[in-house]
């Protein structure tokens, strides 16, 4: 099958791209110089037997740049995390568009799904490709955004029915983008331009954070009035309008963090006024490791024991149910705050075989349930569809709930 399209990076949003398009028939390559651990179905955004499909059927992974010289289409995927000032870290991001750009032909069409602020397409990705390539963006080829909204995990919402927003630097560029998305998703939305696309996954992304924030207040707030505040979430989601449902946690992972503008803006074009919802959003989702440190303690101290040389076993490790993806889990800072205390750790996650924190490796349970009674306490961190949460509350001599997962009255929850 010729290659059509190629998807540069292949991380969380590359490779479920990748999926989507080998089995829309359309030829897909994979260009990534270094290919990640992902690609092994180890702790990447598709399961091995996912990745054995995608690769009977076509798709193919290269180091070769000059293989992006013969598609019409490359969608840049490149890693973007945030570095310790909060600001995206784009050197991958450049280093993707360096390459491409000395590949690139007249006619192609070039999108940008990597997470990024509003306007990195054009005032950063742009010139690149320009300068790289001797073409003009928007006369000799087609430059777009169309932001990553891959739940990995999710049974309900897949490529074809999640809509892509998308944002041409040109009304022909968006139809161009377009015209490629909607060969894989059953809905196309057409924002104003790139800074509109960039920034609707701005809003999505701190919309969840600030909210889940929010959850978490509540959580501490309640558990000290002694109000059970899932059964409070129970009847307020009954509401048919102006709620929409959130879960407490031990903090929020992910890809996508939340970001104040502020922070990355360049020279100049900070707007001068911070999101001080943003701000505190991260500042309560930041505390809430901290938090079960103390539930942890305080648990431990009412059965007249102490945190020091307790044995806790710690369940889930990732930062959602049911995939392997550790980025930004709240349970690594969980762990190295527990071990800093003296206890003993064990983890088990049936989709994370090997943990370090600190350096070290965790000792992995092999016997859920033997762990589980052994331990002085036990972490319910991620309540991936595997466990049997029901056994396990009847097992483990005291159990911490941070997600709510629990029957009732089965363990002490967040």
């Amino acid at each position: 099958m010729p290659a059509d399209l190629a998807v540069i990076g292949l991380g969380h949003l590359g490779l479920p791209l990748a999926q989507a398009a080998t089995s829309a028939g359309i030829g897909t390559i994979g260009y990534d110089p270094d290919p990640p651990a992902a690609l092994s179905g180890a702790d990447g955004p598709l399961t091995a037997t996912e990745l054995r499909r995608l690769l009977s059927a076509g798709f193919r992974t290269t180091t070769d740049p000059t293989a992006l010289g013969r598609v019409r289409t490359a969608v840049l995927c490149a890693p973007t995390p945030l570095g310790e000032d909060r600001a995206p870290d784009l050197t991958a991001l450049a280093d993707a568009a360096r390459t491409l750009a000395a590949q690139l032909r007249p006619h192609t069409t070039v999108i940008l799904e990597s997470t990024a602020y509003p306007g990195t397409t054009e005032e950063f990705l742009r010139p690149l490709l320009e300068e790289g390539s001797g073409l003009t963006a928007g006369r000799d080829f087609h430059l777009a955004c169309s932001p990553g909204r891959h739940d990995p995990g999710n049974r309900t919402h897949h490529y074809a029915n999640t809509p892509k927003v998308i944002g041409g630097l040109t009304p022909a560029c968006t139809e161009a983008a377009a015209a490629f998305y909607g060969r894989l998703t059953d809905k196309v939305v057409r924002a104003r331009g790139p800074r509109e696309a960039e920034t609707a996954k701005l809003l999505e992304t701190n919309y969840r954070h600030i909210n889940i924030a929010l959850m978490n207040e509540m959580a501490v707030f309640c558990h000290d009035i002694g109000v059970d505040l899932w059964d409070v979430i129970r009847c307020a989601e009954t509401k048919p309008f102006g709620f929409q449902s959130f879960r407490p946690g031990p903090g929020v992972g992910g890809h996508a963090a939340p970001v104040d503008p502020n922070h990355y803006a360049g020279p100049g074009r900070s707007p001068g006024h911070p999101l001080r919802m943003v701000e505190l959003a991260q500042e309560v989702n930041d505390r809430m490791p901290r938090y079960v440190i103390q539930r942890c303690a305080t648990l431990l101290n009412e059965h007249g024991k102490s945190a020091r040389g307790a044995r806790i076993l710690l369940l889930g490790v990732t930062y959602k149910p049911d995939i392997a993806d550790q980025t930004g889990s709240p349970s690594r800072e969980i762990a190295a705050r527990l071990t800093e205390l003296g206890a003993h750790l064990t983890y088990h996650d049936p989709y994370v075989h090997r943990w370090n924190v600190l350096d070290r490796p965790v000792p992995r349970a092999d016997s859920l349930y033997e762990a589980a009674a052994a331990a002085d306490l036990t972490v319910l961190l991620q309540a991936h569809r595997t466990y049997d949460l029901q056994g396990l509350s009847v097992k483990a001599q005291l159990l911490l709930d941070t997600r709510g997962a629990t029957p009732t009255g089965a363990a002490h929850r967040l």
